[in-house]
This record gives structure tokens, C-alpha cells and sequence, in this order.
């Protein structure tokens, strides 16, 4: 990739620079290297802004490209020229609160065991799709299993296997709800909790909070039927 994506290494920096590489004819930029995570996952892009000698500039999104991540300009106008070093600078608040959220569901499928058929996720809140055919019969339950959890303050870890590794250990792949692409030819493994205590181990390229009480307050929203097997299930920032 023509981008390195820093949010994979250090989902806490907040600033990072970079110089721009190329401009797209959509009038989006590619830099380097940046901070900002692009659009995947049913996780938003980040916003924010990017500074240079002499200009500014706000950043609405940032979407994934042909071998390269886009920063998408919030309104038309001049772009820092090929070669130009920015600064980039994230809306923190937007961001960390959907780090909480992104982690929050992922302790929402440890406590929902079922198939995930799909997911969103917001500055606010965030839902898990399930192959559930009938409705929890206790949703009060959910709520206190996902506070235990929280409040257990687990740390999550990330690692790097090889395509050929996950390939070699089929008893790994088990304990996912879903194979990743391995196209790259590596997959990054996201673990709540120590390999003596661990609760989920699940391929994903997103950004996530250190240890789970960081995730605060919670509470469960809605359960949507959607179609004839699928639920859609609700969580919520408190705060």
C-alpha cells in the first residue's frame, strides 16, 4: 500500500505527519503515511483536519483507494500541492468514542455466541447483525453480562499471523466467527484479555480501546427482527 496506515500501530494518535503523494480526480489526498482510519469494517472514516505552511484544510472522511488511503476534503478547494509535509489532526472526541463502540461490540458477540451476518458502528452507538431466529428471552441479562465485562477492565492486544499460519492452525480459525481476506497475505488478530484469560480472539482491522473499562457507561438498546433468521441488536454509549 502507497499508505501507511499508522492507526494500525497506535490507534492513540491523535497528530501524525505526512507528505502528500499524489491528488485523486475526485479531489481527494494521498499521503504517505496518516493517522486517519479509512472507511471498512462498518467503521467510519475519520474526520478532522490537515495543516501546511501557509493553509489549512477540513477533512470530512477518509476512504480506502487503489493501494492507497484518501483524505477526502469536507468542501472543494486548493489541495497542498504533490510533495507539500502536513500535519493531520484528528477529531479525537468522534474517533475515541467509536474505538469505545468498536469494542463494545466485539464483547457483544462474546455475549451474543451466534453468527454475525453484519455490523455499524457510530460516535453513539453500534449494532451486530445475528443469525438469531428467536429474541433473547432475558435482554436485561445481556446488559449486566456486558458491564461484568467492562468493568473486568480486559486489556486488548493485536497481533499479526501469516495466511500460511492461520491456514496451519485450524483450532485458531474455530474460535473466529468469520475467515478474514488474506489476500495480503497477512491477518491482524484482535484479543480481549491475556492468552490465560482471553475472552474473544477475532480477525480485525479497526481501532480499539486499551483495556475495556475504557469503554464507560453502556446501555442495551432495540432487538430488530430482520428477515426470517436475522436479529439486529442495539448498544449504546451512556455517556
Amino acid at each position: 500500500m502507497n499508505t501507511e496506515p499508522l492507526f494500525l500501530t497506535d490507534a492513540y494518535l491523535r497528530d501524525a505527519t505526512g507528505k502528500v503523494v499524489s491528488h485523486t480526480p475526485e479531489g481527494g489526498i494521498v499521503v504517505d503515511q496518516t493517522n486517519f482510519y479509512a472507511t471498512g469494517g462498518g467503521q467510519p472514516g475519520d474526520s478532522g483536519q490537515i495543516t501546511w505552511q501557509g493553509g489549512a484544510m477540513k477533512i470530512a472522511t477518509c476512504i480506502k483507494g487503489e493501494g492507497a488511503l484518501i483524505l477526502v476534503p469536507a468542501e472543494p478547494t486548493a489541495l497542498p500541492a504533490v510533495g507539500t509535509q502536513v500535519t493531520q489532526t484528528l477529531d479525537w472526541e468522534r474517533r475515541h468514542r467509536m474505538m469505545r463502540v468498536h469494542t463494545l461490540l466485539h464483547l457483544l458477540s462474546v455475549v451474543i455466541p451466534l453468527p454475525v451476518t453484519g455490523g455499524a458502528i457510530a460516535a453513539d452507538k453500534g449494532r451486530l447483525d445475528f443469525m438469531m431466529e428467536t429474541p433473547p428471552e432475558d435482554k436485561a441479562a445481556i446488559e449486566t453480562e456486558l458491564n461484568r465485562l467492562i468493568e473486568a477492565n480486559f486489556a486488548v492486544t493485536d497481533a499479526w499471523i501469516t495466511a500460511a499460519e492461520l491456514d496451519a492452525n485450524p483450532d485458531l480459525v474455530k474460535t473466529m466467527s468469520v475467515k478474514p481476506p488474506t489476500g495480503a497475505g497477512i491477518v491482524r488478530l484482535v484479543r480481549i484479555g491475556d492468552e490465560t484469560t482471553q475472552i474473544d480472539l477475532q480477525p480485525c482491522g479497526g481501532t480499539h480501546i486499551e483495556r475495556t473499562g475504557e469503554i464507560g457507561a453502556i446501555r442495551l438498546g432495540k432487538i430488530e427482527k430482520k428477515g426470517k433468521i436475522n436479529r439486529r441488536v442495539y448498544v449504546h454509549l451512556a455517556d
